[in-house]
């Protein structure tokens, strides 16, 4: 069992939706931290550095966390899980969501470049060869990555290399003549774009980074997205190697994680494959669950194609394992605002499992219900309603880590409308 935090919680506002509300002695155990980090290290709290405005830090359950970072003033559907031990918690820097401003690319000059040998050294040791080549070949679209892998071009060893060979420490690897844009050169974020994305930082140290994402922007670019979050940070620290841990869909808000180094990339990512990441979700469901509490686990196939457009839908025979555990934060005359802990990690899991429990995701307009998607904007709703709010994994000697995202305003805006009927 962990050891807990000594420390009594803050009776400092609610993190999720900012709403002042005299608690009693047991509710102002369960309010969020101010936003700040802290780091649970073999039976102490250490402050952990952060590039986030965030000051203060505190310690809260586990279950409490879920709680208080979900809504404030409404009363919560009672939840079967005992209280878990008290861990700390970092909050996003504002409580304030602004829509993402326009991106503003600029031309890119290519140049020719020769072919080169590069050895591979013990921090990109394990690396996928397409992943190794992506982060060498900047600027470059990943199909032409991987037609110069497909006809031979690119070499390991000397030997021709298929996009899932895996680098060891002392490869050599041939990259061919590829134009790339000029060191320097990238496309650029606006300047907006740069404020916001430094704003939204919600914790940074020599490994990794985690941003509160806002709507509207790609986790990256493809499919017609020429800038997405990792290329924008990118341009930002030009210096930096930056990668991306995981993705968010793009109108998915909340916390996204990005690796500083190769070595914090690939220890995420383990920790991910094996379930050892929890991730949690605030999203808003059509119509009201029987249960406060239940389970989808269904099987997910993407790339289905349906009427001209590609789909994630169920599917037991061929798709993938996919578990979603659904908690009842709030009900509504007509909706529920609900936490999703997703077990698995599918592309559209949230919305496809919502939509196979008959209680799509509000704003969902590839899943969604489209007369409850109308009635829903009619109360202010003008985005899907999905926000990542809660990410939290163990981090070695320093114990574990937890990031908290409150709801934007303009979310928090929809439920309390909604709360007011």
């Amino acid at each position: 069992m962990r050891k807990s935090s000594k420390r009594g919680a803050a009776k400092g506002p609610n993190a999720a939706l900012g709403k002042p509300k005299a608690r009693s002695p047991r509710a102002k155990t369960a309010a969020i931290a101010p936003p700040s980090h802290s780091v649970k290290a073999r039976g102490q709290s250490t402050t952990a550095g952060s590039r986030s405005k965030a000051a203060a830090t505190t310690a809260v359950s586990r279950q409490q966390t879920r709680s208080a970072s979900a809504v404030s003033g409404h009363k919560l559907a009672p939840a079967r899980a005992k209280s878990r031990p008290k861990i700390a918690t970092t909050s996003a820097v504002s409580p304030h969501r602004t829509a993402i401003p326009a991106v503003a690319p600029v031309p890119i000059p290519t140049a020719p470049i020769e072919v080169r040998m590069e050895t591979v050294d013990a921090e990109r040791a394990g690396q996928r060869i397409d992943n190794f080549l992506a982060s060498r070949l900047k600027g470059v679209p990943k199909s032409a990555v991987y037609r110069v892998l497909r006809t031979g071009q690119v070499r390991v060893n000397g030997k021709r290399a298929k996009p899932e060979t895996k680098l060891e420490a002392g490869d050599v690897v041939r990259i061919p003549p590829m134009r790339i844009a000029e060191p320097g050169a990238p496309l650029a974020p606006s300047e907006s774009l740069r404020e916001v994305l430094t704003q939204r930082i919600v914790f940074e140290d020599a490994q990794f980074l985690v941003i509160d994402k806002p709507t509207g922007l790609a986790a990256h670019g493809g499919s017609g997205v020429s800038l997405g979050a990792i290329e924008a940070l990118r341009a930002i620290r030009p210096q930096q190697e930056l990668e991306l841990v995981h993705r968010l869909d793009r109108d998915t808000s909340g916390l996204l994680l990005l690796a500083k180094k190769h070595s914090a990339l690939r220890k995420l990512q383990t920790l991910i494959r094996e379930s050892r990441v929890e991730k949690r979700y605030l999203a808003l469901l059509m119509g009201l669950p029987a249960r406060d509490q239940f389970e989808v686990n269904a099987a997910l196939r993407k790339n289905q194609l349906r009427g001209g457009e590609r789909m994630v839908e169920v599917n037991e025979q061929d798709g993938k394992a996919s578990l979603s555990l659904f908690r009842v934060l709030k009900r509504f005359a007509d909706s529920a605002l609900v936490e999703v802990e997703i077990i698995t990690g599918r592309t559209h899991q949230i919305r496809v499992h919502a939509q196979h429990a008959g209680h799509p995701l509000a704003g969902d307009p590839k899943y969604g219900d489209e007369a409850f998607n109308k009635l829903m904007k009619s109360r202010g709703l003008k985005r899907l309603f999905l926000h990542a709010h809660s990410v939290r994994f163990p981090w070695g000697d320093e114990g574990e880590h937890q990031f908290n995202a409150a709801l934007g305003a303009d979310l928090r805006a929809v439920v309390e409308t909604l709360a007011g009927q």
